[in-house]
């Protein structure tokens, strides 16, 4: 496979996003997209935050609203609680969701040097 495919998929309310999550990543970002071995594209994000009693995910809660400007309110866990691999659902307008995700982490090309 050439490219990465997009880590999202837009529902009827707004977009549903695959994460791998790092806890104590040093700091809140978003690293960009990366493919898993199995094939399936996630969202990385880093927090600052310990993964203890819900704390990281919080952090990524807050981290998703704020870089996508929506209120927190939107933002909520669907599921991975206490995973590294989580699925978080956003709500709000599908197509203003999509294209700020696609600039917060642009899909590169996995090709290297070709």
């Amino acid at each position: 496979m050439s490219a990465l495919t997009e880590p999202w998929r837009i529902s009827t309310t707004g977009v549903s996003i695959a994460l791998r999550v790092t806890p104590r990543g040093g700091r809140d970002g978003v690293d960009g997209i990366e493919q898993l071995t199995d094939g399936r594209s996630v969202l990385k994000v880093r927090v600052r935050a310990v993964a203890d009693g819900g704390e990281a995910n919080r952090a990524v809660l807050a981290l998703l609203a704020k870089s996508l400007r929506v209120p927190k309110a939107s933002v909520s866990l669907v599921s991975g609680a206490t995973a590294r691999l989580k699925q978080v659902a956003i709500e709000g307008d599908p197509a203003r969701l999509v294209q700020a995700l696609r600039e917060l982490a642009p899909v590169k090309s996995t090709d290297k040097g070709n």
